[in-house]
């Protein structure tokens, strides 16, 4: 009897004090209308550029989380704060689970969700024999080195070279890399060209909370050589002149959840900088303590912390670009968190005779939409190395990023399209648009197709055409058209990305200004299911 007692005792102690992983999320922002109203205080001119320039305007989700919520959360009893995000006004705490459990006490938090289904109301029970899980290799091996002009095949693939040759290299755009580290990025050959043109704009190491991008396993080295690595004959990124943010996310030793939230937190700051593409060459299904893994019913783009983010990301005006994972030959061969998410522009593998490599995750999303969205070349893609070897390795790791490049360099081509536009556009270029499949997607894009579509359209645009005059304006603007339109609309940003005046047009071509300040506005002017913007002066 003391046997059997002495055992219960020793349970509860251990589910009392081992250590927990959970969402604390937050009621409310009680000073966000303040951030809103003085938006520079959260998010840089060029992010609120980027949002003007897609008629996106401010909302609570860009207000930082209340800081007082988050003092009294750090000093709870037991509780470390690994990570935070403001669009979904929570925090990641580790702690025993009573003392997680404890905040739930405090007014201002809503729910509490833990890492470990188990401990959620009707959360699912994982067999006890099955504690740990085998890790799936997101890394894979290098395999040959010196491969003198190996890139031109992943660049060929994609018409990637003729945007280059049409001088759409990427320029005026900004990419966000999430990763495991990039060493050799600082000092190497292959990354001499964007030093040189101080393409590279910083960083961060989300892992160890350090601004130092250049540590940690050289996986991100290899991904960014994919988009603007450059060393003449032998390695030529996809974009090779957009500018570079490079985040440290992925913790190479460990696999835990808070790893999706370090990728969240990258890319909420990804959102303040201005950043218009993010590539993730990472994706989270089986954790190393299974009870916090995934399991394919989750693969609906809702149930995860980082596919929830993703897709507000895509509603800030960016576009997420995110390998599909290596586990297509193993038990489970779905695709992988955020890669789920119904905005992500998910990529698979093929080596250079455009087949599907074995590994590459398949779809569909478990509530059946399509996935991957499109492939790229995966099987010996030529990258450059953290000793500035050039090298070939495999994975839809460097799929994603050469597919990340080449939408970088289409959007410079089209600076005015929405993030939707763009990623429609590559889709319905892809050579299995029409018949798309759970293998392969929409299959490999053709972006010399994507960009004689999207400049039909525009000249589409541009034949029906309109003119707004006088400009400078004093009190009133008037708006008229070459052609017969629908639903015209005109809508004013200030410059700060605010929505200041919007009026249709169709029956009062006249715009009355009396109620703006003098000063410099974007208009946004709407039509036919296309939109343009332009600069109007009020004197």
């Amino acid at each position: 009897m003391k046997k059997a007692l002495l055992l219960f005792v020793l349970l509860l102690t251990t589910a009392a004090f081992s250590q927990e992983d959970a969402w604390v999320y937050f009621a409310d922002k009680p000073l966000a209308q303040s951030y809103i109203d003085n938006p520079l205080s959260m998010l840089s001119q060029r992010a609120l550029d980027r949002r003007t320039t897609q008629g996106i305007g401010l909302n609570v989700q860009d207000a930082p989380i209340h800081q007082l919520y988050i003092d009294q959360v750090t000093a709870a009893t037991g509780i470390t704060v690994m990570a935070k995000s403001k669009w979904l006004n929570a925090l990641h705490v580790r702690g025993s689970q009573t003392d997680i459990a404890a905040l739930s006490g405090l007014p201002f938090v809503n729910r509490i969700h833990y890492a470990n289904h188990s401990l959620n109301p009707g959360g699912r029970q994982l067999p006890q024999a099955n504690l740990t899980t085998s890790r799936i290799n997101k890394f894979l091996d290098t395999q040959v080195n010196y491969n003198y002009g190996g890139s031109a095949t992943q660049v060929q693939m994609l018409k990637a070279d003729w945007l280059h040759q049409q001088d759409f290299t990427g320029s005026g755009k900004v990419v966000a890399i999430m990763d495991a580290g990039f060493p050799g990025v600082n000092t190497e050959a292959p990354f001499q060209r964007l030093r040189d043109n101080n393409l590279i704009l910083g960083g961060y190491d989300f892992v160890n909370k350090v601004a130092n991008p250049y540590t940690g396993y050289q996986h991100g080295t290899q991904v960014l050589s994919n988009m603007g690595g450059y060393v003449d004959a032998q390695l030529i990124g996809t974009a090779p002149d957009a500018h570079y943010y490079l985040f440290i996310t992925e913790d190479v030793n460990s696999e835990n959840p808070v790893e999706e939230s370090n990728w969240v937190e990258a890319l909420e700051m990804a959102d303040s900088l201005g950043v218009d593409v993010v590539n993730t060459s990472l994706g989270y299904f089986e954790y190393d303590t299974a009870a916090y893994s995934y399991t394919y019913d989750d693969m609906d783009g809702q149930t995860s912390f980082a596919s929830r983010a993703a897709d507000i990301a895509f509603s800030k005006g960016m576009i997420c670009v995110t390998s599909a994972g290596n586990s297509g030959n193993t038990a489970n061969p779905h695709i992988g968190v955020p890669g789920d998410a119904a905005t992500v522009l998910t990529v698979g593998a093929v080596n250079n005779a455009e087949i599907r490599a074995t590994f590459s995750s398949i779809g569909p999303s478990f509530d059946g939409r399509i996935k991957p969205d499109v492939m790229a070349m995966g099987v010996a893609a030529t990258v450059a190395t953290q000793s500035g070897a050039i090298a070939t390795n495999n994975g839809t790791s460097f799929a994603g990023p050469i597919l990340a490049g080449a939408v970088t360099s289409f959007w410079s081509a089209f600076p005015n399209k929405t993030n939707a536009e763009i990623v429609q556009l590559v889709k319905a270029s892809a050579d299995r648009f029409a018949s798309p499949d759970n293998n392969y997607g929409y299959g490999i894009p053709d972006f010399q197709q994507a960009y004689n579509t999207a400049l039909l359209s525009v000249s589409e645009f541009d034949a029906k055409g309109f003119v707004v005059y006088p400009n400078p304006a004093n009190n009133q603007v008037t708006v008229t058209f070459t052609d017969v339109v629908t639903k015209p609309t005109i809508a004013f940003y200030n410059s700060l990305g605010q929505l200041v005046l919007q009026q249709t047009i169709e029956n009062n071509p006249a715009i009355s200004l009396d109620n703006l300040n003098s000063g410099i506005y974007i208009y946004k002017i709407t039509f036919d299911n296309v939109s343009q913007t332009g600069k109007l002066v009020k004197k």
